[in-house]
């Protein structure tokens, strides 16, 4: 009976498919444990064998908690609306839907073929429209509800209105837009609907607003900042321009405090914790007001050292902001307007990263300085972001270094306010420990009281107020894009209505092509029949647009980030038509207790999740307001990558000989080398057609051959270093995957694939085999253990549990390797013994498990049987091999009972015929012993 692998693994994965093994119950008396990955977006070049690394962690540790009797919920799913299946479209015609479909496909085949324990009947496709139903309907409960700054939580937008009609808005607290116009109750009531309409948007937590995007023209879309590399598109490298669009928004500004406070309350990563801190970017300190020479509009801006206000030589301008136009000279015209066309070209992100370059525009106006009076030429420099706090700064050179750079830079005056700084060499010091010298009445006063005196003036003259400011910024939500949630809005007098819930979903329409119409609509502008009729509730045609009962529909699609910012709670009550979730469902889950995914994601989905989650907990619709107890980041699996090197002549030179001439690494398929000596096959390279440039060229040679470059860098198909999971399970078994993946190193850690390693880890489960199995069958048997296997066993059980426990499965690999040994060498058959064993390895090779569980007599699945109990009295030693030396040298061991006395240990050892050969007739001088250590007979 051997071990075949693709026999047991298609065997068992067909078992769990049919007897719906691993599905979880919604009404179970057991306690509940939810572990979930993060959800993948089904490319078409499918996994490679870095994609599972964390998805069997979580596999193994759902089993485990199943072995220890948990009702276990570990769903899977796919986060199928993206831009790479609406540009294939746009490449080919064919539908995103068919690629997506085809593409999830491979996936699953894949997943399957790993041997997962997901309960697929929970399965969520983000593009599925029973699923962005809900993601519509939450859409609509945001559009109704706004922020109470004095509950601290989002209501109802029909408690402001009624708060409006009472009292006007002069008393509320919300969090809303800065350009609120105050009102009274009589003017509310007598504002046309139209009106209050444009108002109350002011205050909704999603709304519409005119924003600086991310616009890709090549894309035809808006992209977040974490689509952009370098300032091009991350999806085919097109540039990026900053642009003014109206777009939807979220207000997740108004969670900022609660986002903040909510991660000393999670069990997250520190390093993504402290992502998440810096990005909300909490500061305390003042709001100021600055008047500008001869406009009636006023700068504004927030500082967090207003006791250095006396400090303020210039003020810097984002160069996107309009007031920038309006206070331009014309004599800086030209150069202004030249400075903000180069800076349109510039991402966000790659004006933030760049602390190095130094440039601005001088825009001609004058602001006053509200304390002394003084002129304060105002600049713009796009290292000021409009969507950063007001979109100005003042700008304090003596106390800050990128000021006094830009400063000395442009040669614009520095006034120096601190005594006992030389700001020529540093700008710099301790400022909190820095006493004021030359600020008119902040004189000599320390950094705190300076602070709180500051403050208190700008109060007292109008110009200014403390404050606390966040460096987060509201979400856009509007793509251009064909492949996303439609929005549930159509608009009436060009402002938005939403769609009752009670004719949701409202799915994508077809189109003929999916790029921007000729007139620069989003792909929806396409669509033929793409209007809301509002009398029979329904999509119809375009063409029967009124104005009256037909009205045209958005045509942005929501990003990304909107189905996977809650559909962890869909997989709660996935089949449910009625409701996202049910309330039964929801607190019996409530939150998930194990997630593990990648860090890339700690200020995008990580954090838009919660805020999604807190709003929903103020609705009343989820019971808990953080949606995850604990968070891994796995470590990324590196792949090997290989290269050749061009020369500027176009040769291809052999690694070995490149020296320190200039060359240009290319990478090359590993199809077309050796792995195991680096050499290319240099006419299959030819014959490629990825280098079908090069089938002419001229390779140089070292000793006859040409040796390839290596590098660990990311496993990546445009890097041709992607090793296929199949390739492994075909070869080797998914069991043999799954433990080799885990044996690799740490689960938070990089780790470069190595596929030699790969035959050590399939000959270990071999080797377990025939502890149960030789070629005439099965081999366990009834017999007593001894007491040898039964510490093998133990001291496995206590090591493994608590590396699971620690997610430290690499070690726990290395401990089965090294009991399997240990019972080999004992020659141990026992049940008692195997039968434990086949449990503590199911979560890592569980088709095995399941196998040698069916050789030893059970009928039902391995998965729920209980784990072992580790009993540590058989880890206590009752006999000692104690080492026996004569003068000092040891010449033979013997084992003894730990419970004998020194003076029957001396006996004993004295009687023993070794004893007797080295004496020779000897009495010995003295006979030293420590029990349970050491026995030294001196002649």
């Amino acid at each position: 009976m051997k071990y075949n692998f693709n026999e047991i693994e298609a065997k068992w994965q067909k078992y769990w498919a049919e007897n719906g093994t691993f599905k979880a119950d919604n009404h179970s008396t057991k306690p509940k444990y939810y572990v979930l990955d993060m959800f993948p977006y089904p490319s078409g070049a499918g996994l490679h064998v870095g994609h599972p690394l964390g998805y069997i962690a979580s596999d193994i540790y759902a089993r485990y908690k199943r072995h220890q009797g948990f009702n276990v919920l570990h769903p899977q799913g796919y986060d199928s609306f993206g831009l790479p299946a609406e540009q294939y479209a746009i490449q080919t015609g064919q539908h995103p839907a068919v690629t997506t479909e085809t593409n999830i496909n491979r996936y699953r085949e894949q997943l399957d073929k790993i041997g997962f324990s997901f309960d697929w009947s929970r399965e969520v496709r983000t593009s599925n429209p029973d699923f962005y139903k809900w993601t519509q309907w939450i859409f609509i409960q945001l559009f109704n509800a706004w922020y109470n700054v004095t509950a601290d939580k989002a209501e109802d937008i029909a408690t402001l209105i009624s708060i409006f009609e009472k009292e006007g808005n002069t008393r509320v607290k919300a969090v809303c837009d800065e350009d609120i116009i105050a009102f009274t109750a009589e003017e509310w009531n007598r504002f046309s609907l139209e009106k209050q309409q444009q108002i109350l948007l002011q205050y909704r937590l999603t709304y519409l607003a005119e924003t600086e995007v991310n616009w890709c023209p090549a894309l035809g879309t808006v992209l977040a900042n974490d689509e952009i590399v370098n300032g091009v598109s991350e999806r085919g490298g097109h540039p990026v321009v900053r642009k003014k669009m109206t777009q939807w928004s979220m207000r997740i500004s108004a969670y900022a405090e609660r986002l903040l406070k909510g991660l000393e309350r999670i069990d997250w990563p520190e390093p993504l914790k402290e992502m998440q801190r810096n990005w909300i970017g909490k500061s305390v300190g003042a709001s100021v007001k600055f008047a500008i020479d001869g406009h009636d509009e006023k700068v504004e801006v927030f500082t967090t050292r207003p006791d250095t206000i006396f400090g303020v030589t210039f003020m810097t301008l984002a160069p996107e902001l309009e007031l920038v136009q309006q206070i331009t000279t014309p004599e800086q015209k030209a150069e202004v307007q030249a400075y903000i066309d180069a800076t349109a070209k510039r991402s966000e992100r790659d004006r933030m990263a760049d602390v190095k370059t130094i440039s601005g525009a001088f825009t001609g106006a004058y602001a006053i300085h509200p304390l002394n009076g003084k002129k304060v030429p105002i600049w713009i420099g796009d290292y000021v972001l409009a969507g950063y706090g007001t979109g100005a700064v003042m700008a304090v050179p003596c106390g800050d270094q990128r000021d006094y750079d830009f400063a000395k830079h442009f040669n614009i005056p520095i006034e120096n306010i601190f005594e006992g700084v030389d700001i020529s060499e540093e700008a710099f010091a301790d400022k909190e420990k820095t006493i004021i010298t030359n600020s008119d009445f902040l004189n000599g006063l320390p950094y705190k009281a300076a602070m709180q005196k500051a403050i208190e003036k700008l109060e007292e003259i109008g110009h200014g107020k403390g404050k606390v400011n966040y460096r987060l910024r509201d979400a856009v939500f509007s793509r251009q894009r064909y492949w996303g949630e439609p929005f549930p809005v159509y608009y009436v007098n060009g402002l938005p209505q939403m769609i009752d819930a009670a004719h949701l979903p409202i799915k994508l329409p077809e189109v003929e092509k999916y790029l921007p119409t000729e007139t620069g609509e989003p792909p929806l502008g396409n669509a033929t029949d793409w209007a809301w009729d509002t009398v029979q509730n329904k999509v119809v045609s375009n063409e029967k647009i009124d104005h009256i009962n037909i009205f045209p529909l958005e045509l942005n699609t929501m990003p990304g980030w909107a189905g996977s910012s809650w559909y962890f709670n869909r997989y709660m009550d996935a089949q449910n038509t009625e409701e996202f979730a049910s309330q039964e469902a929801l607190n019996y889950w409530k939150d998930v207790d194990l997630y593990i995914g990648g860090s890339e994601h700690a200020t995008g989905h990580l954090l838009y999740s919660r805020f999604w989650q807190k709003f929903l907990f103020d609705k009343g619709l989820l019971p808990v307001d953080e949606f995850a107890k604990k968070l891994i980041n796995q470590g990324m699996i590196l792949g090997n990558s290989a290269f050749v090197y061009r020369t500027d002549n176009g040769k291809l030179i052999s690694k070995g000989l490149i020296g320190d001439q200039k060359v240009y690494p290319i990478h090359a398929a590993l199809a077309v080398i050796n792995d195991v000596t680096n050499e290319l096959d240099i006419e299959a390279f030819k014959a490629h057609p990825l280098y079908s440039e090069y089938k002419d060229a001229e390779f140089v040679l070292e000793d006859g051959k040409y040796i390839v470059g290596r590098e660990v860098e990311k496993m990546s198909k445009s890097k041709y270093n992607v090793v296929n999971p199949d390739d492994i399970c075909n070869d080797y078994g998914a069991d043999t995957l799954r433990m080799y993946e885990m044996f690799l190193g740490p689960l938070e850690q990089a780790k470069p694939w190595n596929t030699a390693g790969i035959t050590g880890v399939h000959s270990f489960l071999k080797k377990l085999w025939k502890l149960y199995a030789d070629d005439n069958g099965v081999i366990v048997t009834d017999e007593t253990p001894t007491k040898d296997a039964l510490k093998s066993l133990h001291k496995t059980i206590k090591k493994v549990e608590e590396d699971i426990e620690h997610f430290s499965f690499n070690t726990s690999v290395s401990t089965f390797m090294i009991c399997v040994n240990e019972l080999t060498a004992q020659q141990c058959h026992s049940k008692a013994v195997l039968e434990p064993l086949a449990v503590l390895i199911s979560p890592y090779a569980p088709h095995i498990a399941e196998e040698l569980w069916r050789l030893m007599g059970h009928n039902e699945s391995i998965a729920t049987a209980p784990f072992p109990k580790f009993e540590a009295k058989h880890l206590v030693e009752s006999s000692k091999e104690y080492p026996v030396s004569f003068n000092g040298k040891m010449r033979f061991k013997k084992e003894l009972p730990l419970d004998l006395s020194k003076e029957e240990i001396e006996k004993i050892i004295l009687e023993d015929e070794r004893t007797q050969n080295q004496l020779q007739g000897r009495t010995p001088k003295k006979v030293i012993v420590v029990p349970g250590k050491i026995i030294n007979i001196v002649g």
